[in-house]
């Protein structure tokens, strides 16, 4: 099975790498090999790679430039999108696409299911669910969205490198404690892709995320202690919970974006688990 990830410098891309099956033949690629925003270059690389599955792990994801940077989220996570919808279903290519809890409003209580009412509060979010729609409207038979949330990786930029590198030049830290979802390691997601990649049949939808629940302060707790433990950071520092009206943003956040648990088939783990194993291997 040929398989082509797109976007191949982020967290996801890079673990579905490590993570791939024996008998997967992959390639990862990034913008200087394609431009998923020109058809054309799609067609070019669906020649040249000639894959049964294309999996888009690219995408905008800097929320708070995306506020006055509108247009080229949308170009991204929407249009792109939809070019590459329309060219799965031209070739018959099984399309699965990464998009995000951030579709959700934040006013519920108990975890969002996949056929909740969708609604964004900010522009990443509302790009992320306009691409969702693409893909429904031009190739709903053989595609799947999964929807994730706080996702980090022991490759890239993400919330638990920042907080090792703050924790290591700060004396103090304030952290938001009144946003809830939870944390996923792409290890695990990538492996659950991987799965869907050959699964017969594709529901629309799936939520996908470790298990738990946390807030953003809960996370930073953690990542402290398992550093400490594992010798990554010298000392501990105090970390303060804050409101998130303490720490205004460009783009609102939802206050709550928990999701039901709907990939399932393999073994998920908690969240203070795939982080402890994923800082394990960042051990010194």
């Amino acid at each position: 099975m040929n398989t082509l990830i797109i976007g191949k410098n982020g967290q996801v891309a890079w673990e579905l790498m490590q993570t791939r099956p024996e008998h997967i033949n992959a390639v990862a690629l990034g913008r200087g090999d394609i431009d998923i925003t020109s058809q054309e270059s799609i067609e070019g690389a669906i020649e040249t790679h000639k894959p049964s599955v294309i999996i888009n792990a690219s995408a905008y994801t800097a929320v708070d430039k995306a506020e006055s940077d509108q247009e080229n989220a949308y170009l991204i996570n929407t249009t792109a999108v939809e070019l590459l919808a329309k060219a799965a279903c031209k070739h018959s290519i099984r399309l699965l696409h990464i998009s995000t809890d951030f579709v959700f409003d934040g006013s519920k209580n108990t975890p969002y299911q996949v056929n909740d009412k969708t609604n964004p509060i900010n522009v990443y979010g509302a790009s992320k669910l306009a691409g969702e729609e693409a893909i429904k409207q031009n190739y709903p038979q053989n595609s799947a969205i999964v929807r994730t949330s706080w996702v980090y990786s022991s490759h890239g930029n993400n919330f638990v490198k920042t907080m090792l590198r703050l924790m290591s030049e700060k004396e103090a830290l304030s952290v938001v404690s009144d946003q809830i979802g939870c944390p996923t390691n792409a290890n695990g997601l990538a492996k659950h892709l991987w799965q869907l990649a050959e699964q017969e049949n594709l529901e629309q939808v799936y939520h996908y995320s470790d298990l738990g629940v946390a807030s953003w302060y809960d996370f930073a707790v953690a990542i402290q202690a398992i550093a400490f433990e594992k010798g990554l950071l010298e000392k501990k520092i105090p970390i303060q919970p804050i409101p998130a009206s303490a720490y205004p943003t460009p783009a609102k956040r939802p206050v709550f974006s928990l999701m039901s648990q709907s990939l399932v088939g393999l073994k998920n783990e908690h969240w203070v688990s795939r982080l402890n194993n994923m800082l394990t291997s960042q051990e010194k």
